[in-house]
C-alpha cells in the first residue's frame, strides 16, 4: 500500500555513491547522515508493516462482529415477531390458549370437569 509511494529502500540509500568534487561535502558527514536516514527509513517501514497487519486483524474482527450482530438481530426480531404473533395479532394470550387447549382435550378425550 505505502510501498508504491516510496522511491527508496534502505538498501538504495546505503548503496548510493556520490561524485567527489574538489569543493564537495565531507564524505564522513554525508555517510553519517545517510546512516541516520537508513535507520529512520527502516523504522518507518517496520511501523508501516505493523500498522498494516493491525489494520487487517481489526478489519477481520470488525467483519466477524458485524456478522454476529446481524445473526443476533435476526434472532431477536424473530422472537419479537413470534411473540407478537401469539398475543396481539391473533388476539390470544397464554391464558386464552390454555383454555382452548383444555376445551379441545375435553372434546377429544370426552372428559368433563
Amino acid at each position: 500500500m505505502y510501498n508504491e509511494k516510496l522511491y527508496l529502500t534502505p538498501q538504495d540509500i546505503l548503496d548510493k555513491e556520490f561524485k567527489i568534487d574538489a569543493k564537495g561535502y565531507r564524505c564522513q558527514e554525508v555517510d553519517k547522515f545517510l546512516d541516520m536516514v537508513i535507520r529512520d527509513y527502516t523504522e518507518f517501514m517496520s511501523i508501516i508493516k505493523k500498522l498494516q497487519n493491525d489494520n487487517r486483524v481489526l478489519s477481520e474482527d470488525n467483519a466477524k462482529l458485524k456478522n454476529e450482530y446481524r445473526k443476533l438481530k435476526a434472532v431477536i426480531d424473530s422472537a419479537n415477531a413470534s411473540q407478537k404473533g401469539l398475543s396481539s395479532s391473533n388476539g390470544y394470550n397464554n391464558v386464552d390458549l390454555l383454555k382452548r387447549i383444555s376445551n379441545l382435550e375435553k372434546i377429544v378425550y370426552g372428559k368433563e370437569d
